[in-house]
């Protein structure tokens, strides 16, 4: 496999994870209703599952910037590079994580 087959299956992945990212964020969160009598305990399991569904949005949203980033990386060439050392990044690791931004020696040690 060459190099530009390598980016264009990063990118095709990239694509493909920014679609159910975006879809993901811009989900509707219900709200809780209306309270009644009796309904205390419901409406604290609504607010729960409203306040997880909102972290998880919010996570979603970060992986989202950080799809978008490794796009704009591929764009400008830089893309397997790391963002801190300039190291090439590990093919395997591009692999499971395409929007990795850090070498593992950078990742270990806490670089942001």
């Amino acid at each position: 496999m060459t190099p530009s087959d390598d980016l264009a299956i990063a990118r095709a992945a990239l694509e493909a994870e920014r679609v159910v990212l975006d879809a993901e964020v811009h989900a509707e969160i219900e709200g809780p209703g209306q309270m009644t009598y009796g309904s205390q305990a419901a409406a604290a399991t609504h607010v729960f599952e409203q306040q997880r569904d909102i972290a998880l949005r919010d996570k979603a949203r970060a992986q989202l910037e950080a799809v978008e980033a490794a796009l704009a990386r591929i764009e400008a060439g830089t893309y397997g590079r790391c963002t801190s050392c300039g190291n090439p990044i590990t093919p395997e690791r591009l692999e499971a994580i395409p929007w990795a931004e850090h070498c593992i020696d950078c990742q270990r040690a806490g670089v942001r």
